[in-house]
C-alpha cells in the first residue's frame, strides 16, 4: 500500500519546502546585491522575500479566522514590505515565523472545510486555494530571485 497523505500535510511541506528554496535562492546573492534592482521599475531579491514574510502571515490569519484582510491592510502593506525589505535580519525571521504559522494553520483545516469558501477583494476563494498561495507565492519569488542571479556580472 502506498503512502496515502492530506492535501494539508502535503502542502506544509511543500510549504516548508518552498520557504527553504526561497532562501537559498536569497543566499545565492552577494549580500550587496540583496536589496539591487535590476531595472528601475524593478524588484529586488529581498523586496520579494519581504512580500512573501508578510503575505504568509496574511494567510495564515484568514485560514485560522475564515475572514480576509481588510482593505486597511493592502493600504498600508506596500509600506510594511519597503520597510521590512531593508532589513533582511527581520525579514528572515518573520519568514520563519509566519511559515510556522501558516503550515500550523494548514494542518489545522478540516477535510471538511476545505471548500469553503471566504470572500476575498477580488474574489471568493476555497480554503483549499488560500491554503496553496504561500507555497505557489514563494516558489515564483524563488525563481524570479534566481533570475536575479543570473543578472548580476561582476
Amino acid at each position: 500500500m502506498t503512502n496515502v497523505t492530506t492535501a494539508q500535510e502535503f502542502l506544509a511541506a511543500a510549504t516548508q519546502k518552498a520557504a527553504g528554496d526561497l532562501i537559498t535562492a536569497l543566499d545565492g546573492l552577494p549580500p550587496g546585491k540583496r536589496t539591487w534592482q535590476p531595472a528601475p521599475a524593478a524588484r529586488s531579491a529581498m523586496d520579494q522575500v519581504a512580500e512573501c514574510a508578510i503575505l504568509t502571515g496574511t494567510v495564515a490569519d484568514t485560514v485560522a479566522t475564515r475572514t480576509a484582510p481588510d482593505t486597511a491592510f493592502m493600504q498600508s502593506f506596500v509600506g510594511e514590505k519597503a520597510l521590512l525589505a531593508q532589513e533582511e535580519s527581520n525579514a528572515r525571521a518573520l519568514l520563519e515565523t509566519n511559515v510556522a504559522r501558516v503550515i500550523a494553520a494548514i494542518r489545522n483545516v478540516p477535510d471538511a472545510d476545505l471548500e469553503t469558501e471566504i470572500i476575498m477583494p477580488w474574489a471568493p476563494m476555497t480554503l483549499r486555494a488560500l491554503c496553496t498561495y504561500p507555497f505557489w507565492n514563494m516558489s515564483y519569488h524563488q525563481g524570479q530571485i534566481t533570475y536575479i542571479a543570473s543578472l548580476i556580472v561582476e
